[in-house]
């Protein structure tokens, strides 16, 4: 039987990186995936089994439970100097159900959407998707964005993609340069789409919210990295009103609201003990030394991650190839986007003795 598929669809490739983790050997060190190796927290996972016990498994309002939108509105006013009401956050099915919704509620065919090129691989995807066109915003020498080349990029744009931490390269954009580019796209009637899931994963520098300097910002966020919650599939858009009553539509009709269990396990995740959250930052920080530190010494030269738990390493595909063939799963840059096919993406959200053994590996596929 054949069928006829559109062509938006069709010019999406599957995912570099789950292409390079299911292609993967049962004795593989897994550097590929962007997962944190830690265990949810256990007064998080109490708070669901405690959710089930007491029969909260039906469907919930669709932009998500009060008190859990409650909880997030505090975290952003505490944490990120933002203020938002709960009316203008919709609880997702993680940040990436929050991405869709925001591409299908915002774009008109052929509106253009500015993304970090190399950056995270569903920016673009998600952006075609809705009839989109993604424009790669270059990066610097040092893999942050170019601010000067991102601005001239502006007239005429729908989105503009913000990350920061960023996933590839782990760069961390400063208060300035967010600041400008946030001014610069809402100035030019450009809406800024702020990720911001590794906030909380930053090592000597600081955090800057979109939100914190301009209106014109829809904030996208979850407990999936902070928590070491992926599996739970619980994220939030925080949005002006008008915004989100166009996102509820979306959301609506393709999820109708994320789990309830999992929100339960949110606000627990919100409300309760925060001391497990430095606990993983300070373990990722020394990670990040240890596997920055190796590579140094095979005479790798590349910046020094300054958040979430990548390395964005320059190495020639025909060396990206040969590791993969010795037992370790790394990413190519080419899955990133255009910019950066002489990289490879190493995650650190592993143990230290696996990556040990995997620069024993990338050490003797150099030889």
């Amino acid at each position: 039987m054949n069928h006829s598929f559109p062509a938006r669809i069709r010019a999406i490739e599957i995912s570099g990186i789950r292409k390079i983790f299911e292609s993967a050997g049962p004795d593989s060190i897994n550097l590929g995936l962007g997962q944190p190796d830690f265990d949810t927290p256990l007064h998080i996972k109490e708070a669901a089994m405690k959710a089930i016990r007491e029969g909260k498994t039906g469907y919930t309002t669709n932009n998500g439970i009060p008190e859990l939108r409650a909880a997030i509105c505090e975290k952003f006013r505490n944490e990120n100097g933002i203020t938002y009401s709960p009316d203008q956050l919709i609880v997702t099915a993680g940040a990436s159900e929050a991405l869709h919704i925001v591409m299908q509620a915002m774009l008109n065919e052929g509106d253009r959407v500015l993304c970090a090129d190399p950056g995270f691989v569903s920016y673009a995807a998600l952006a075609s998707m809705a009839g989109g066109k993604p424009v790669s915003v270059p990066l610097d020498k040092n893999l942050h964005i170019d601010v000067e080349k991102a601005k001239a990029l502006l007239d005429g744009a729908k989105l503009f993609v913000l990350n920061s931490p960023g996933n590839p390269t782990g760069a961390v954009e400063s208060k300035e340069s967010i600041k400008a580019l946030v001014e610069s796209a809402n100035d030019k009637g450009v809406t800024v789409v702020s990720d911001e899931v590794y906030e909380h994963f930053i090592y000597g520098k600081k955090h800057w919210s979109a939100a914190q300097f301009g209106d014109d910002v829809i904030t996208i966020n979850a407990t999936s990295k902070t928590y070491a919650m992926t599996g739970w599939r619980l994220g939030y858009l925080a949005a002006p009103a008008d915004i989100v009553s166009q996102c509820i539509k979306v959301h609506q009709y393709c999820q109708a609201c994320a789990t309830s269990i999992s929100q339960y396990a949110a606000l627990a995740a919100y409300t309760g003990d925060q001391k497990e959250v430095p606990v993983m930052r300070d373990e990722y920080r020394a990670r990040r030394d240890l596997l920055c530190t190796a590579l140094a010494k095979l005479g790798f030269s590349f910046p020094a991650p300054e958040g979430a738990f990548y390395a964005f390493v320059p190495m020639k595909p025909d060396l990206v190839d040969r590791i993969i063939a010795s037992g370790v799963v790394i990413v190519p840059g080419s899955a990133f986007g255009a910019n950066a096919p002489g990289y490879a993406r190493l995650s650190y959200a592993t143990s230290r003795e696996n990556l040990n053994r995997a620069l024993e590996r990338i050490a003797r596929a150099m030889e």
